[in-house]
């Protein structure tokens, strides 16, 4: 392939993939997670799907997570049918072989001594991926996805491409989320269940205070007859809004039990925070519990919320469990029921001050993007503290 037609060819597949990046809805260069840790054990291989990228995932003999895109760059089989022998991932097709942790290619068996192509200038697709809180978590980089559909087009020409994905500490990227804990000891679960809708609706809907009381009626948490009008203070943070330390609710059992155990005040804060997270702490004297929700984007007509809690307090798993389950379950039965009038792409509204999080979130997304596209700094659209009122 000469100079001149790469950069026009690499030029459209930037094009085409940014204008497939805007239609879905999605946000890029961030973390995401993937799979639970569980999933993947010895040298078997995992399949994921993030933001319509297929991955394949799976830990080096030395325990290293790695993430690939789970297309061979010279035909586009899935490489999750290949072999992995702990270092490399092989290719089902054409034995093409291929560094598990940079996704440089290390041996085409079909060459002989007359060719001249460089193998170690062919790169798959490749993520940062590291492993937290029981996930291995992609950062979903949009100059990644660029660069590996470029380097797929170019190596059709016989050219090689244009280097190995750089590392997520190479890129300066922050480290993937953490749990916040409290203590040394403390159990901890996970759930997860998939919601039929884009992300932005599962996020909105995530942060929704007013549905409560409707579709988590039970009585053990709240019911119709406990609505009541509530006051809560919020604060912008980077990239996010904060419930401020407040108070629980009174119409919920567990807080009350809770106080009445500890002989403590009950206080709750909670975070949203680009692109997905949402975060809980609830603090009672030396008892504490904590709760991370994301809303994870699988296609941009399926999400999944990963939800992860840790706890001090004399909760045994197994009766969590059943609790939490309970309540995603009457989530996904909401989303579902949802999908179904959203087919018919009907227009819609938001309120204040009870819908103010999900305009909130709407903006924040909006002007990263914008910042993004101006390389200028990002503005928030919370202009300081607010406090709005509701009735739950």
């Amino acid at each position: 392939m000469s100079e001149a037609v790469r950069p026009i060819l690499q030029t459209t597949i930037q094009e085409r993939e940014t204008v497939a990046e805007s239609d879905a809805g999605f946000l890029w260069d961030f973390w995401y997670p993937a799979l639970r840790s569980t999933e993947v054990r010895g040298n078997r291989l995992a399949k994921a799907m993030l933001l319509e990228v297929p991955l394949v995932l799976g830990r080096t003999s030395e325990g290293a997570a790695f993430a690939m895109r789970d297309s061979c760059p010279h035909r586009g089989i899935p490489l999750s049918y290949g072999r992995f022998d702990g270092q490399t991932l092989e290719c089902s097709y054409h034995g093409w072989k291929f560094e598990a942790c940079t996704g440089r290619c290390v041996e085409i068996p079909s060459l002989t001594s007359q060719d001249k192509l460089k193998v170690e200038r062919i790169f798959a697709g490749h993520y940062p991926c590291e492993e937290r809180d029981g996930y291995f978590w992609v950062y979903m980089s949009s100059g990644e996805r660029v660069a590996a559909a470029t380097r797929g087009e170019t190596n059709r020409g016989g050219e090689g491409g244009a280097g190995p994905s750089p590392t997520g500490a190479a890129l300066g990227i922050a480290a993937a989320p953490r749990l916040a804990t409290f203590s040394e000891k403390y159990r901890i679960t996970h759930l997860a269940c998939e919601l039929p809708a884009h992300v932005d609706q599962g996020i909105i809907g995530l942060m929704d205070p007013a549905h409560g009381p409707f579709v988590h009626q039970s009585w053990y948490w709240r019911s119709r007859h406990s609505i009541h009008e509530k006051e809560k203070k919020f604060e912008p943070i980077p990239n996010g809004f904060r419930m401020s330390p407040h108070t629980p609710s009174s119409n919920s059992a567990p807080y009350r039990m809770l106080q009445k155990y500890t002989g403590e005040p009950v206080t709750t804060t909670i975070d949203f925070v680009l692109p997905n997270i949402r975060t809980e702490e609830i603090r009672s004297g030396k008892l504490w519990f904590s709760s991370r929700a994301t809303v994870t984007p699988v296609r941009r007509d399926l999400c999944r919320i990963d939800f992860v809690a840790a706890w001090n307090l004399l909760l045994p798993v197994a009766i969590f469990r059943v609790f939490a389950k309970k309540f995603l379950r009457q989530d996904q039965e909401t989303m579902i029921l949802q999908a179904e009038g959203l087919k018919h792409n009907p227009r819609l509204m938001l309120i204040d001050d009870a819908d103010r999080p999900a305009k909130w979130y709407f903006g924040l997304k909006a002007n990263l993007l914008e910042s993004r596209r101006m390389g200028m700094a990002m503005v928030h659209p919370m202009s300081g503290p607010v406090t709005l009122h509701w009735r739950s």
